[in-house]
């Protein structure tokens, strides 16, 4: 069960369907929008009630760009996820009463974990972020700034008592509507068991970290489909393009953020492919293709360089692809990722969207793609992650859950 924007369901669809081969019945929960993820997979399908498109369009979502800090981010997104949470714990405890084990997303934590207690069957934590406080960098959503060991710790410690308060009356809510009355002292708040996906070449695992939170590596999201003879006919009429897409991230203003985009190609002497995604980008020419949604792992390898929201899946897909980026965070733990990728020497550095002109992004991407240091530190360390088995440590912990 998982909730959130594409990035939040995606790596699911693949960790799913690696279960589904090593002989479990898996199904997904997620809003209903995101059925077409496991079309052919194996895996089956559960809708939720919510479209996260549709929340982040209201008013409330377009408030999300009004705060200029994570914590102003994070509040923000509390009030919006606070009657998300109540109008899908119907459909969560139906599809709950089917299961042998609950695997819960990072996004439901305190919601999945309830209803495992309530069901008395095991639950699994399955995250893409290090959620989980410790003393060596700040919470994801709140920045990249360290705040000492001390207030690292702490920060980590305040987003976990906030999503926990988030969820408080859905909770409530649950118990008493469907039954599902906690055993003696509540223990559903969290998992004892968490796996987080992504690699420890990106994050190392903490060292402080307790027993039960380990790093499994990428579940890299399923896809089968081609690309569109489009795409393929620009990609053979000239030069790598660079792909610029922000995913499932919203801005306030499109059009400027298009304008500036191609401005930017030009500039650079680049040929590009713009994702339209959530945020509505849209450009024109015989040197820059709109597209809609593309597959990644067949696009990406054949890029440039990649322009992204640095999003937790596209951050993984950017790595898996071997090719230098341009990291554009626009909220939660984009910037979080964004750093990694400034750590690891695959990006110039990071553009934070509310900076993003044509200027500095032409300037960012002639860095990205004339200096050869980013491209080779991107192809090898492609070539470490091809060898990793994220759902080898699922299946393990499986084995050890199941009745």
């Amino acid at each position: 069960m998982t909730a959130g924007s594409r990035g939040d369901v995606a790596p699911y669809t693949g960790l799913g369907a690696g279960l589904v081969r090593a002989g479990h019945e898996v199904t997904l929960a997620t809003h209903a929008m995101f059925e077409p993820l496991v079309a052919g997979s194996g895996v089956r399908f559960h809708p939720l009630p919510v479209d996260p498109l549709a929340e982040l369009r209201s008013a409330r979502g377009r408030r999300l760009h009004d705060a200029r800090t994570g914590a102003g981010k994070l509040v923000r997104l509390a009030s919006m996820a606070r009657g998300a949470a109540d109008e899908m714990t119907a459909a969560l405890v139906e599809v709950a009463r089917e299961g042998e084990v609950l695997l819960v997303g990072g996004s439901l934590g305190p919601l999945g974990y309830a209803i495992a207690e309530g069901l008395s069957v095991p639950a699994l934590g399955l995250h893409l972020q290090p959620l989980h406080p410790t003393r060596e960098f700040p919470a994801p959503v709140l920045g990249t700034r360290s705040l000492g060991t001390v207030g690292n710790r702490a920060s980590g410690r305040a987003v976990m008592t906030t999503v926990e308060l988030l969820f408080a009356d859905a909770v409530r809510s649950l118990r008493r509507r469907h039954g599902l009355v906690a055993a003696g002292r509540s223990r559903g708040r969290r998992a004892a068991t968490v796996l987080h996906g992504y690699s420890e070449l990106v994050v190392p695992r903490p060292v402080d970290w307790p027993a039960g939170l380990d790093v499994a590596g990428y579940w890299w999201p399923y896809e089968t489909g081609r690309l569109p003879r489009d795409v393929e006919e620009f990609l053979a009429a000239g030069a790598p393009p660079v792909f610029v897409g922000l995913g499932s991230a919203t801005v306030p203003d499109p059009e400027r953020v298009s304008r500036e985009i191609v401005t930017a190609l030009r500039a650079a002497g680049l040929r590009g492919i713009v994702q339209r995604g959530w945020a509505g980008l849209d450009a024109a020419g015989d040197d820059i293709l709109t597209v809609d949604e593309v597959p990644h792992a067949p696009l990406f390898p054949r890029t440039a360089a990649v322009v992204h929201h640095a999003g937790a899946g596209t951050t993984g897909a950017v790595l898996r692809a071997g090719v230098p980026s341009v990291p554009v965070p626009v909220q939660f733990d984009a910037a979080f990722w964004a750093s990694r990728l400034t750590a690891l020497g695959t990006a110039p550095g990071v553009l934070p969207l509310r900076r993003l002109t044509s200027g500095a992004l032409a300037t960012a991407l002639r860095r990205a793609t004339e200096d050869g240091s980013h491209q080779t530190r991107a192809r090898a360390l492609a070539g470490r992650l091809a060898a990793e088995d994220g759902v080898a440590p699922v299946l393990a912990a499986l084995a050890r859950l199941a009745p």
